[in-house]
């Protein structure tokens, strides 16, 4: 009996597949691989790409030649002989005025500015954004609008204000009132992003919270966080970005032996005195801008997904 139901069944599959041969291809027409939509789509993301990774590609050669070879002057030949003498001279080398240093003393500033910039605007951000997200305290909706105007403030225009302030603290000048000013700076934004994530998470999350008791902290740090790493990504990716690439607050509220790095690049490149080397210049500014490359390769797929968790809804 067996036997007999499986050529039954082998002879209903023959006859399904002979009707479908004799009634000809179905589905979907795959497409051309040089459709003109693919050549239009590519073309222009090659163009793209092509701008954005062109003046990459010589700022690298360019560092890796030596002043004799970029005296032959093409720009975009590939160096006949690498060196790495102008990245360890761009480092340690390089002089702006009196000092012989480099980028290195700048790197240092620069790092101690960004990480107490970075962690605490982020702490106090989350916080508020999480109050302000699920706690309707009284005055929410006011505080939460002059967050909102303090974002499309030009800071420019309280550059003037914020020294004075810092005169008075008898900060001016210093790495820690560098700090309290990016870290104000940072505030609106941040808040407004961790605002929007909290909200988009589901209410029922933080009802039944509450009905077990949890009180501000709990919900904070056993629920909120834990679900919360992708904004955190976001909001460090957007302030690492923000405070390293500064060069307008470092100048006005630092002194020469506290500049951070992006001032030391422009002192270095800028400077008058001597041949001016180029292949030191592409160096150090490849250097200069190679934290916050690294920074976003490690977590770019994190930012992505933060910021299509909600990030930027309204």
């Amino acid at each position: 009996m067996a036997s007999i139901s499986t050529l039954n069944t082998a002879a209903a599959s023959f006859d399904a597949v002979s009707s479908q041969l004799a009634s000809g291809p179905s589905g979907r027409k795959p497409r051309r691989i040089f459709a003109p939509r693919n050549i239009m789509l590519y073309g222009a993301l090659t163009v793209a790409a092509l701008y954005y990774l062109l003046p990459l590609y010589v700022m690298v050669v360019t560092s890796l030649k030596g002043m004799p070879e970029i005296r032959l002057g093409n720009i975009f030949s590939p160096p006949m002989e690498i060196t790495f003498e102008p990245w360890v001279k761009a480092w340690a080398q390089a002089c702006t005025g009196l000092n012989c240093d480099g980028l290195s003393r700048g790197f240092w500033n620069s790092v101690r500015i960004l990480v107490p910039s970075v962690v605490v605007s982020i702490a106090i951000a989350s916080v508020s954004g999480y109050a302000l997200a699920n706690w309707r305290f009284k005055g929410a909706e006011l505080f939460f609008s002059i967050l909102i105007i303090g974002a499309f403030i030009p800071y420019q225009v309280m550059i003037y204000p914020i020294v004075i302030v810092l005169r008075e603290l008898g900060i001016y000048g210093t790495l820690t009132g560098l700090v309290i000013v990016h870290t104000i700076f940072g505030m609106p934004i941040l808040t407004l992003l961790f605002r929007n994530y909290f909200a988009s998470l589901p209410v029922e999350l933080f009802k039944a919270a509450r009905i077990d008791g949890a009180g501000f902290w709990q919900i904070y740090f056993r629920i909120m966080l834990p679900m919360s790493l992708p904004i955190f990504v976001v909001a460090m990716i957007l302030q690492v970005t923000g405070i390293w690439n500064d060069f307008l607050f470092g100048v006005v509220f630092t002194r020469p032996d506290t500049y951070p790095m992006t001032v030391q690049l422009n002192n270095i490149v800028n400077s008058v005195q001597g041949v001016k080397e180029y292949n030191v210049n592409m160096a150090a500014t490849l250097l200069t801008g190679a934290v916050p490359l690294i920074v976003y390769f490690l977590s770019g797929r994190l930012f992505v997904r933060g910021i299509a968790a909600g990030a930027v809804k309204g």
